[in-house]
């Protein structure tokens, strides 16, 4: 907290602890004077509605919850107004108070006492232990906001508030006059369910805590895994293949202690687990046979990522579908397409499946020259284009191999086909290309190179017979068009 709520829950607590004192030293001298046992009740009941006007005013009057790691001034307090909380928290305290005037007259009020206490306790105590959580296991220097907790942080923090409950629970056993420990031997058809009802909970709790610090170690191997660093390196790869596992061991392991736990609770309130197991086999090979489908996706999924055959990230391309894999769950793949639409595709579907993500690629270059181009300067046009494109920093991590001729394709009807290519990282060869394309053009024009299109030679005796032939063409195409 800032310094002015600090300082504010500082002089509260004196205040409390001073009064406490007070009032304490008032009943040992009235005790001393031989004053009655109900004078004592008098004077201390009295002197407890300070305590109560000390913690009211506490209510209303506490500094507004702080909104960052820095300390900013929070000096603003709320008075008649903190919504129900105030109101709930208000009427609790008078509660307490009445039912510890009335417990020495009305003994049924004990467990009503203790249980007030514990409702009005125990939630400022988890949140005091998740903030001091969070504060004293924080890096220095490091901001609260956006940062993910550590795996000590979250164990702690759901540690602390299992003990808090625990002991919660433990309290009211206490004021109840309950002997928690020794319960279930009792034999009663009572104590057994309270009993299984306490041994239910604290194996929530631990179950609570265990996933959450696995959870919070895989989210934060995801996080690291996000950046990818350095593309087309083998710690790119492991990072790849750790944000495409993670998800589904995460989910796997959730299911695996939802189903642990519920197995151990319902144990520990007397319902016999093993048919609940063979029944659930039963079942689960019913199933199995009626849903063939959904088996033969998981199973299906299960080998491509065994083969690794795609990773989170990944464009890829399956049958009809194509798209960077975007991720997936126990049975199905999300694919989102360069356009923007996204497939969701079974297992089963895929098939053999295309990755145009892995290691590198071949990207190849068409070029249509006329007849009389000079093949060898076009040959050296593009290889220094290709040494220059490898020679940019923009371009130069992207490029394994740089741009060069291979020589002429083919003689077409109207242009010599030459090819070029080069090798570059995956999904990086688009840009590369569009940059070699405006290169190209450009040194051509340059060096006289010419790129051919088709065109048509009319070829006649003089004028008239070119004029005739013309004529004769426009007549002949302009039917074709009109169609």
């Amino acid at each position: 907290m800032d310094t002015s709520a600090a300082q504010f829950w500082c002089r509260r607590l004196t205040a409390s602890a001073g009064w406490l004192a007070f009032v304490w030293v008032i009943i040992q001298e009235c005790d001393s004077l031989d004053f009655s046992y109900g004078g004592l009740q008098i004077i201390g009941y009295t002197l407890g509605l300070g305590s109560v006007a000390i913690a009211l005013e506490s209510v209303w009057h506490r500094p507004a919850a702080p909104r960052g790691a820095a300390e900013i001034p929070s000096a603003e307090t709320y008075r008649l107004g903190r919504g129900a909380a105030n109101i709930a928290v208000s009427i609790g305290i008078v509660l307490l108070w009445v039912l510890w005037v009335a417990e020495p007259g009305i003994m049924s009020v004990a467990p009503a006492f203790w249980l007030v206490l514990v409702l009005i306790v125990l939630p400022p105590a988890i949140s005091a232990s998740r903030r001091a959580v969070e504060h004293l296991l924080r890096p220095p220097g490091s901001s609260q906001v956006g940062r993910a907790p550590t795996v000590a942080e979250v164990a702690l923090e759901h540690g602390i508030r299992a003990l808090l409950i625990i002991g919660a629970a433990a309290v009211l056993g206490w004021g109840w006059n309950v002997d928690l420990v020794h319960l279930a031997g009792r034999g009663t058809l009572f104590a057994s369910v309270v009993h299984g009802v306490l041994t239910t909970v604290v194996i929530l709790l631990i179950a609570d805590v265990l996933w959450q610090a696995a959870k919070a170690a895989i989210d934060s191997k995801l996080a690291e895994a996000a950046d990818l660093g350095q593309t087309n390196t083998d710690e790119a790869r492991r990072r790849a293949r750790l944000r495409t596992l993670l998800p589904i061991f995460r989910n796997v392991l959730l299911v695996l202690v939802i189903a642990v736990a519920v197995m151990m609770a319902l144990a520990e309130l007397g319902v016999e687990i093993g048919p609940l197991i063979a029944g659930a086999s039963v079942v689960g090979v019913a199933i199995g046979f009626g849903a063939q489908t959904f088996v033969r996706d998981v199973i299906a999924g299960m080998f491509y990522l065994l083969d690794d055959a795609f990773r989170v990230g990944e464009y890829i391309q399956a049958g009809h579908y194509k798209g960077a894999v975007e991720g997936f769950s126990i049975r199905s793949i999300k694919l989102r397409h360069h356009r923007g639409p996204v497939f969701t595709v079974p297992f089963s579907l895929l098939g053999a499946v295309e990755n145009m993500s892995r290691d590198w690629v071949i990207d190849k270059i068409a070029i249509g020259v006329t007849y009389d181009s000079d093949l060898n300067l076009a040959k050296k046009l593009i290889k220094q284009i290709g040494l220059d494109l490898a020679k940019e920093p923009e371009y130069a991590p992207l490029i394994i191999e740089p741009l060069k001729m291979q020589g002429v394709d083919q003689l077409g009807d109207f242009a010599v086909q030459i090819r070029a290519k080069m090798m570059t990282l995956p999904g990086e060869q688009f840009v590369i290309r569009r940059q070699a394309h405006a290169m190209i053009k450009k040194a051509f024009d340059e060096n006289g190179i010419k790129f051919a299109f088709p065109t048509v030679q009319i070829a006649g005796e003089g004028e008239a017979g070119s004029a005739a032939a013309a004529q004769r063409v426009l007549e002949l195409t302009q039917p074709a068009a009109a169609q």
